[in-house]
């Protein structure tokens, strides 16, 4: 796939990795230029069989994404319109992130406010630089509030009442105190949060890209009734132990010593040899 003709975005293809650069003068706004581009990038890596891991980080090293572009929400209706009756729009674009067969990593450099922080809730991880990274949900300040998914996903990563503290507080968070309450997954120092997301998105692209998707589906039906998320684990489980990748790296991996005192030791180094 080509990844053409964008302008808000710089796209670099590696070894299974697409790496997304937001580069959108002056601070990296999520106004409609922007949001067309998220879209179209989403669209375009769930489709793309060469990628198993998409990055997003920014050309700014002041602003991730500064937010939604309110003179846009201005422009919306001041009656209310009837209630929705499916997912769609900004928050549809957001939730193709998290259903994607591939891993979303966001590596966050400066501010993601408002749509902004939506959109890195909305991939499977987030890593952010100490001393550099804020998040925050800024909404309820200007009379609104987060409408692009984030009064659903702050409160199943942190719980209800860090959800509240941020949504109704309106603070920054920078990054160590956002990973203390589970907003992001980890706080680096800045010169090591790029080799650390970089051999992170390597080593998960080596995997099968078939045992990355159906893990992915798994850990997203943990949101179902226990009972139900179990079977549908289960289902995946027996799909994922029928294909040949996986038959063949378990052969690789007995074939290697697996289950032996040696080998089990170091399994979380060894297990780079089970490439094909």
């Amino acid at each position: 796939m080509a990844y053409e003709e964008y302008k808000c975005l710089r796209i670099r293809l590696d070894r299974g990795v697409a790496f997304v650069t937001i580069d959108h003068p002056p601070i990296n706004l999520f106004d409609r230029p922007l949001m067309k581009e998220i879209s179209r990038i989403g669209r375009e890596v769930a489709a793309d069989d060469a990628v198993r891991v998409v990055v997003f980080d920014s050309a700014n090293p002041e602003f991730f994404i500064a937010h939604a572009d309110v003179t846009d929400i201005q422009q919306m209706p001041s009656e209310v319109p009837p209630k929705p009756t499916a997912v769609a729009g900004f928050q549809a674009m957001l939730e193709r992130y998290r259903t994607m067969p591939k891993v979303g990593i966001a590596k966050i450099e400066g501010r993601a406010r408002g749509g902004g922080s939506e959109f890195v809730l909305s991939l499977d991880m987030r890593f952010a630089a100490i001393g550099r990274a804020l998040l925050s949900q800024p909404e309820v300040a200007l009379g609104i509030i987060p409408g692009g998914s984030g009064t659903q996903r702050l409160p199943r990563l942190l719980g209800r009442s860090r959800a509240l503290e941020i949504i109704l507080g309106c603070e920054d968070f920078p990054a160590d105190l956002a990973e203390r309450y589970g907003y992001i997954n980890r706080a680096l120092p800045p010169e090591e949060l790029g080799p650390f997301v970089e051999g992170l998105a390597y080593r998960i692209a080596s995997f099968p890209a078939e045992a990355i998707a159906l893990a992915k589906a798994a850990v997203n039906a943990a949101e179902l009734p226990t009972p139900d998320g179990l079977i549908e684990e289960a289902h995946y489980f027996n799909q994922a132990v029928a294909t040949p990748a996986a038959r063949r790296r378990m052969a690789k991996f007995m074939e290697l010593g697996g289950q032996t005192r040696e080998v089990e030791l170091d399994l979380g180094h060894r297990v780079d040899e089970l490439g094909d």
